[in-house]
């Protein structure tokens, strides 16, 4: 059983063709749809919006590992372990959420 315990053992992993392959077949599946999104009422789809200083076409989906790839290797390309979600529910599930214009004034008394 393969370990991915390493960013390099990861990223190995990620890079490799049968994850490209399952990976898209996945975002088939769900049409190219956020499930998280879709469980909340709401609709996030792929775009083809570019990005210039990136050079690429911006990553709107990603295909994420319901029981996390380091913690169950055996899971790694079973498609019942995947799904699809949008970079933001991604970012939330992994605890990398940032508040953005914070404004620390809003509730200071106004004059």
């Amino acid at each position: 059983m393969n370990q991915y315990n390493t960013i390099e053992l990861k990223r190995k992993f990620y890079d490799s063709k049968d994850w490209k392959y399952i990976r898209e077949e996945v975002k088939q599946r769900d049409n190219y749809e956020c499930q998280e999104c879709k469980r909340n009422g709401l609709v996030k789809i792929d775009t083809n919006e570019y990005s210039k200083s990136a050079n690429r076409k911006k990553i709107q989906l990603v295909v994420h590992h319901i029981k996390e790839l380091e913690h169950h290797p055996q899971l790694a390309l079973d498609t019942d372990n995947l799904e699809t979600i949008c970079v933001d529910c991604h970012n939330k599930e992994h605890g990398r959420t940032f508040e953005r214009h914070v404004n620390r004034w809003e509730h200071d008394e106004q004059w």
